[in-house]
């Protein structure tokens, strides 16, 4: 058992190293904890890579180890990583390099692999609450900044909100089905659901639509991202994200494949509307934060897509969008954290303009994120699009699959804007050198979402096998 949880053991023993050092050692070792925090998360991820395979059922059916939850998983971990590395420097200059961000980003990581795990809606509510109460702390993290903290309370309050809401949904289900377990659930639910399962899974899905930020549970998103410090906007953006998709991937495929009709309607609603919304309403922002946030909006839209498939290749199709999503994402919150003007932070796209002719290696990777964002050929984000799309029409979901490519045709307007903005525009200020760091994981995002057509293979490999992994429920 323990070789199978072996990745939570070492994140959570690593958290007790981690206080215990920063509390006896003051903020003069706040570098050393991010530092050994690197160091867990990476030990972590590389126990994660290398577990036993197959399927384990741990802790009396709290947890399963398999295939899906172990590559999920590992994108979580690559999130939080890069999110320390990005956050080092930017913290330190502005005097917040304190000990308790790295723990706070490792609780948090802890929480989403205990979610990403989760076969029994116990274990799926702990983890979520302590993945949760991470993130309330550091949206809010540097307390001077009347935005951060404006960011923190509203993340709060409409997080505690949509806590509520999950619970409740999962008493009514727990109350109709007589069990927590997601197997035993599904086999309660051989026939027709009754009322109160509906309710159940509504208010269930209510809850997870918040972490991912869909809609009509997006409102937090384009404040918190906007007030919150830019580290932790891109953390926000990244592995949180892959935790809520996930965990809802094994909720309708584990414990509720029998009533598929009910739950795909809501998944069409909230994939269809978040995909329009985030098409539209990123249109006249100026701040590329705040763009940032109806574009991830838009984006969970698409990957949802996948999900109202509820096939194995539309679960394949969600993991690789959420693969190419984290890539693209991490690569362009690495340019926007490195928009800086004599020590200042900058967040307008007009700040962009002729960066090309000040920075031009900057300017080339930001665009072909933003190419890739976009879902132009032959980047990344087309294959991301183009398997979640292709899913839905094997599945008869003609309607959906159109909007979806009207909705991305639209959303390319504002990244083709700030592509402009960079190469037409008469340039401004120049920005400050960005540290080694953020340059090459922009360069490295660059790269990957550039050269991914030509070997796509491992990836759509891994992929398929976890997905199928998930959709047979393989059990020891």
């Amino acid at each position: 058992m323990i070789g199978h949880a072996l990745p939570e053991f070492i994140l959570a023993l690593g958290i007790l190293a981690m206080l215990l050092l920063g509390a006896l050692g003051g903020e003069k070792r706040a570098w050393l904890v991010t530092e050994l925090a690197i160091g867990v998360l990476g030990l972590a991820l590389v126990a994660c890579l290398f577990q036993p395979s197959g399927a384990t059922v741990l802790f009396n059916g709290l947890l399963v180890d398999d295939a899906f939850g172990r590559f999920m998983k590992a994108l979580s971990l690559v999130g939080s990583i890069a999110t320390l590395l990005m956050a080092m420097a930017w913290f330190r200059r502005r005097g917040l390099d304190q000990y308790e961000f790295p723990v706070l980003v490792c609780l948090a990581t802890l929480g989403m692999m205990i979610l990403i795990s989760a076969d029994n809606l116990m274990a799926l509510y702990l983890g979520l609450e302590l993945m949760s109460l991470a993130l309330y702390v550091i949206a809010a993290y540097a307390r001077a900044d009347a935005r951060a903290s404006e960011a923190g309370l509203k993340y709060f309050v409409l997080g505690a909100l949509s806590s509520g809401l999950l619970l409740y949904g999962a008493s009514l289900i727990y109350g109709f089905a007589g069990t927590l377990g997601f197997a035993g659930i599904a086999a309660e639910l051989q026939g027709p659901a009754s009322l109160g399962i509906i309710f159940g899974l509504t208010f269930l899905m209510a809850g997870l639509a918040f972490k991912m930020s869909v809609v009509p549970f997006h409102m937090w998103t384009p404040d918190v991202y906007e007030g919150a410090p830019t580290p932790v906007t891109a953390f926000f953006a990244s592995a949180p994200k892959i935790a809520a998709i996930a965990i809802t991937l094994r909720l309708v495929s584990v414990a509720f494949p029998g009533i598929s009709g009910e739950w795909r309607q809501i998944i069409i609603f909230m994939s269809v509307a978040s995909m329009a919304l985030g098409a539209f309403g990123a249109i006249g922002q100026t701040n590329i934060k705040r763009l940032m946030a109806y574009s991830s909006i838009g984006h969970m839209g698409f990957a949802l897509v996948g999900l109202a498939a509820g096939t194995a290749q539309g679960v394949e199709g969600v993991m690789l969008y959420m693969t190419i999503y984290l890539v693209m994402t991490l690569g362009t919150f690495a340019a926007i954290i490195a928009m800086e003007i004599k020590g200042q932070a900058v967040e307008n796209i007009a700040d962009l303009a002729g960066l090309s002719s000040t920075n031009f290696p900057m300017a080339f990777f930001l665009a072909m994120m933003m190419f890739s964002l976009a879902g132009i050929p032959p980047l990344a984000g087309f294959f991301a699009k183009w398997y979640v799309f292709v899913a839905a029409i094997h599945a008869g979901l003609y309607v959906m699959a159109v909007l979806g490519v009207l909705a991305s045709a639209v959303a390319a307007f504002y990244y083709l804007r700030i592509v402009k903005v960079m190469f037409f525009d008469a340039a401004g200020a120049s920005f400050d050198r960005a540290s080694l760091t953020l340059r090459s994981l922009l360069a490295g995002a660059g790269v990957l979402v550039m050269v991914f057509w030509v070997w796509p293979g491992p990836v759509v490999a891994v992929t398929h096998h976890a997905a199928r992994a998930l959709m047979q429920g393989q059990k020891p």
